[in-house]
């Protein structure tokens, strides 16, 4: 019989390539939305066909366990969250609801209904903040710089508690930075390629940034949602950062990406404070040998290659819009 799996978040960046992953690997998949009237299907449109959408909200513990015992999925994904750090400054209450609590709810749906439920949570490298050794690795401590990377590690450590207090299989992957053509608008990579494409074509003059030094270990979506789903397939549950390993900066995108069109970066970014962070993140570059070693996952997409790849989506989709 086939697997079901639960994403939550599908309609976003992760949950997109997820379900795509997973229908190929013969899954029956449902993803969980919110019922508002802001929801967005577009990244899942050419899949939506192939995926029961259910109803829930990470809010509301009752629509969880309501999806648990009606769907009886065997996997569940928790992707949702309120992702963008900015937005986490200014709502930082909100932030914690969803992104810190709501991992709560999620487990205790599960402890509920069925505890053989296998639960993967998607941790995240803005845990780490103000690095205490670079490269970080599983064992490195936690020292966040947002109200998204606290509500981060909340959600980490609870996955643990209830790991270790009522024995579910329940897994954190500590994903570092990863980008794609489907990445939103407010991320700094999609809001370089994208601009880029806006300043070939003509629409638009000048990318206005902020810390061109900040670095990050940046790779790709698609290859990243493969490691969430060995890490279910593993016999005991555990903590993975998955990463390329490799840091590269802000201006070293820049100078890709408009490389790619032609153009010279530096006659187009303007640095603009308002984009500082009031806590900057410097150097997040993680050191990924246990998940190499023991889900026997590696990055397949370069730096280089990925910078290529959202250029490359930019233009066409700027291009089709004025055609259009």
């Amino acid at each position: 019989m086939a697997k079901r799996a639960l994403i939550t978040g599908i309609t976003g960046q992760d949950g997109s390539y997820l379900a795509e992953l997973l229908l190929d690997l013969g899954y029956e998949v449902l993803g969980m939305v919110r019922r508002t009237s802001t929801v967005t299907f577009e990244r899942i449109a050419h899949q939506q066909h192939r995926i029961t959408l259910v109803p829930g909200d990470l809010l509301d513990e009752v629509s969880l366990i309501d999806i648990l015992r009606t769907h009886r999925p065997n996997e569940v994904y928790n992707l949702a969250a309120q992702s963008f750090v900015q937005t986490s400054f200014a709502q930082p209450v909100l932030t914690g609801e969803i992104t810190a609590l709501g991992v709560t709810r999620m487990l205790d749906a599960i402890r509920i209904v069925d505890p053989t439920i296998r639960f993967y949570q998607a941790s995240s490298s803005e845990m780490f903040g103000k690095v205490v050794e670079v490269p970080q690795r599983e064992t490195t401590p936690f020292h966040p710089r947002s109200p998204y990377g606290v509500a981060k590690v909340y959600g980490h450590w609870i996955t643990i508690n209830y790991r270790e207090s009522y024995g579910l299989h329940a897994t954190s992957g500590i994903l570092f930075n990863h980008e794609s053509p489907r990445r939103g608008l407010e991320f700094v990579t999609r809001k370089i390629s994208h601009t880029v494409a806006q300043i070939k074509l003509g629409i638009a003059s000048e990318l206005r940034l902020g810390n061109l030094d900040a670095q990050r270990d940046w790779g790709f979506a698609g290859d990243y949602v493969e490691a969430m789903h060995l890490m279910l397939q593993q016999d005991e549950p555990g903590n993975y950062v998955v990463s390329t390993d490799e840091t590269h900066s802000v201006r070293e995108f820049c100078e890709l990406a408009f490389d790619r069109v032609g153009l010279d970066w530096s006659q187009h970014v303007v640095v603009d404070e308002k984009f500082f962070r009031p806590a900057e993140v410097d150097l997040l570059v993680g050191d990924s040998t246990l998940a190499r070693s023991t889900l026997g996952w590696k990055p397949k997409v370069h730096f280089d290659d990925l910078v290529k790849m959202m250029v490359d989506a930019d233009m066409e989709l700027l291009s089709g819009n004025r055609r259009g």
